[in-house]
């Protein structure tokens, strides 16, 4: 099959998106919103992976000490404890230190600690893991073997927290590619009607191509190339409008109320936009495709094989 003829084919494409644009920017916003929502999933779910990833870095198991415990005994449980091989470093902290620590994490509510003995809280181990210990199942084997270690009263650690983190995350991409996968459905047969429409428009012009021995490419080649266009246009808006959306939120998010960890939120990396593009192009040509083969069929039904 021979390649159709470039300025021929640009020509047409200038025409045509010119002569019914409304149309062609109805279908671009279309696919615009759905590769919004696409990618907002996509924006979502890559922050909860990041804060998930900053979560385990600073997951720690706290193991209370028993009050009265003196210093040697400490100084020697703080050892045994940094021998473990699941232990990555172990710091001691002291009555005075969660005192000063407790002060801080209350703010300007620490006034409501005036009139406490400063030793009502007790002395700890703050254990970081190894990453390659950050497994659910490892962590609660070693709070285990902490509790059974002579001198320690109770341990603590947010393994609970990554869990639940971790099927809020499962869901988002679930949702994403489901919810996501309705929405291309639709857009498909939405840029597959347009195509029909711009088709109709030009049936008179397309049969005298087929008298005069255009070939199919030549024929089906605008056709396809602005589904490209309305792709790639519409997954541009959705990319403009995701960032917008992410500034303004992330400006609402820098008031000192919230979790210092949202502030951190980041925008897509190059290759999710590239990605969330390549599904505009990619959707706008199939649905073009799509739409033409029903009428190629027709014309070699009607115009006989060349």
């Amino acid at each position: 099959m021979k390649r159709p003829p470039i300025g021929f084919v640009a020509r047409r494409v200038r025409n045509n998106l010119w002569e019914l644009l409304w149309t062609h920017v109805l279908t671009a916003g279309t696919m615009a919103m759905a590769l919004f929502i696409f990618g907002a999933f996509m924006l979502l779910h890559d922050n909860l992976q990041h804060l998930l990833k900053g979560w385990g870095d600073q997951i720690h198991i706290n193991a209370y000490l028993e009050i009265g415990l003196g210093e040697g005994a400490q100084r020697r449980l703080l050892n045994r404890v940094r021998t473990l091989p699941e232990v990555e470093r172990a710091r001691h902290i002291s009555q005075e230190q969660a005192w000063k620590d407790f002060q801080t994490a209350l703010g300007a509510q620490s006034s409501l600690l005036n009139g406490l003995p400063r030793d009502v809280l007790p002395p700890s181990i703050e254990i970081s893991i190894k990453p390659a210990f950050r497994d659910a199942a490892v962590v609660e084997e070693l709070a285990g073997r902490l509790k059974k270690e002579q001198g320690i009263a109770t341990v603590e650690y947010p393994q609970e927290w990554v869990e639940r983190l971790s099927l809020v995350i499962l869901a988002v991409e679930w949702a994403k590619w489901i919810l996501g996968g309705v929405l291309f459905m639709a857009t498909f047969f939405i840029v597959g009607s347009t195509v029909k429409l711009a088709i109709l428009a030009r049936q008179d012009e397309i049969e005298i191509m087929q008298l005069v021995g255009a070939s199919e490419a030549l024929i089906q080649a605008p056709f396809v190339l602005e589904g490209m266009i309305q792709g790639v246009a519409g997954g541009l808006v959705a990319i403009g409008c995701l960032g917008a959306m992410f500034g303004l939120l992330r400006h609402q998010m820098s008031g000192p109320a919230l979790l210092g960890a949202l502030t951190q939120a980041q925008f897509l990396d190059l290759r999710s936009i590239v990605f969330i593009l390549a599904i505009g192009w990619l959707l706008g040509a199939a649905g073009s495709l799509f739409s033409l083969r029903r009428f190629v069929k027709r014309w070699k039904s009607h115009f006989g094989e060349r």
